[in-house]
């Protein structure tokens, strides 16, 4: 009886919610990319940058099905456009199911995508072996109203992938023009330095060796500490010479915090929460003369932040500018 009455209460609990978006919806086709448009940062600043904002006056709408008796195949519907729609303007309407072979790992998939627009019927698939580290992966367009450039043909690539190592090369074998590559990348990571080029043949003429244009190269070096884990916290410096042409420096830090709470619906044991919150920063810088690239402005600057207080809020604030 005693031991009854002298019981010891629970220990106290700190809650740990899941990411609001867990995996980001860009990492779920990350092998049809290339890493050197994935590291360096890049992903989470694209994510931190872009998701959940809009142009003014439009709506974005995102519907996700996943059945419960067959997790590994889900359904994912778009609706976007203005508030006023004009002549000129529509609603824009598309859909994708997609299959994947583990529910854990992405990295080998089949994807249908139906839209309103080009391309109307594409598909994407992606086969990856994690015990030898390679990928072959294409995407192919079936069905488009008007096939204009050579992608319209279709990409498949190759790619190679290890802790210290990614290389990789796509292709357009089904072009009326011998366009090879279409772009190749190699990455390097050395402890917590990665080192990375691309190259993509975007400019100079057909009769020329587009390799020698130095528009077509990238590099970039990156410094990085964390895990890359969502649950504890890690930061990413970048600098990036784009295309030979633009200067980009940019920072991602994810921080993971607790902080006391009294939640009235949680047990008198919950005595904290866990909060994630994210800060990016990107300064573009042009590099060439202003007379040849007059598209491009010559500076701009990129600030966004997020904090998630529980699984169910998400609070963003991004700011862009012109220098």
């Amino acid at each position: 009886m005693g031991n009854y009455f002298n019981k010891e209460p629970p220990p106290p609990v700190v809650l740990v919610p899941p990411l609001f978006d867990f995996p980001p919806l860009a990492a779920r086709t990350r092998m049809l990319e290339s890493s050197y448009n994935m590291l360096f940062g890049k992903l989470g600043l694209k994510c931190l940058f872009e998701d959940y904002f809009e142009e003014a006056r439009h709506f974005n709408t995102i519907f996700m099905l996943k059945p419960i008796d067959d997790p590994n195949v889900d359904m994912m519907a778009t609706l976007s456009g203005p508030f006023n729609i004009k002549p000129e303007e529509r609603i824009a309407g598309n859909a994708s199911f997609r299959w994947q072979n583990d529910v854990d790992d992405p990295h080998t998939f089949m994807d249908l995508f139906v839209s309103n627009s080009d391309p109307v019927l594409r598909m994407r698939s992606c086969t990856y072996f994690p015990r030898y580290g390679f990928g072959v992966f294409g995407i192919l367009p079936l069905l488009l109203k008007k096939r204009v450039t050579a992608e319209d043909y279709g990409v498949m690539g190759l790619r190679y992938g290890s802790g210290w190592l990614s290389a990789g090369v796509t292709v357009m074998p089904f072009a009326i023009k011998d366009q090879l590559p279409r772009s190749a990348w190699l990455v390097s990571k050395l402890g917590r330095l990665t080192f990375g080029v691309q190259y993509e043949p975007q400019y100079g003429s057909e009769d020329e060796m587009k390799y020698k244009n130095k528009l077509n190269w990238s590099c970039a070096i990156g410094y990085g500490v964390g895990s890359g884990c969502p649950l504890s916290p890690s930061f990413t410096f970048g600098l990036e010479l784009a295309k030979s042409s633009q200067f980009i420096a940019s920072f991602y830090q994810h921080a993971v915090v607790q902080r006391r709470v009294k939640n009235p619906f949680e047990e008198s044991e919950v005595v904290g929460i866990t909060n994630y919150i994210d800060f990016g920063f990107e300064l573009q810088t042009r590099m060439d003369d202003a007379k040849i690239s007059n598209n491009i402005p010559d500076s701009t600057i990129q600030l966004a932040a997020s904090w998630q207080a529980n699984k169910n809020f998400l609070l963003k604030t991004h700011a862009f500018c012109f220098l």
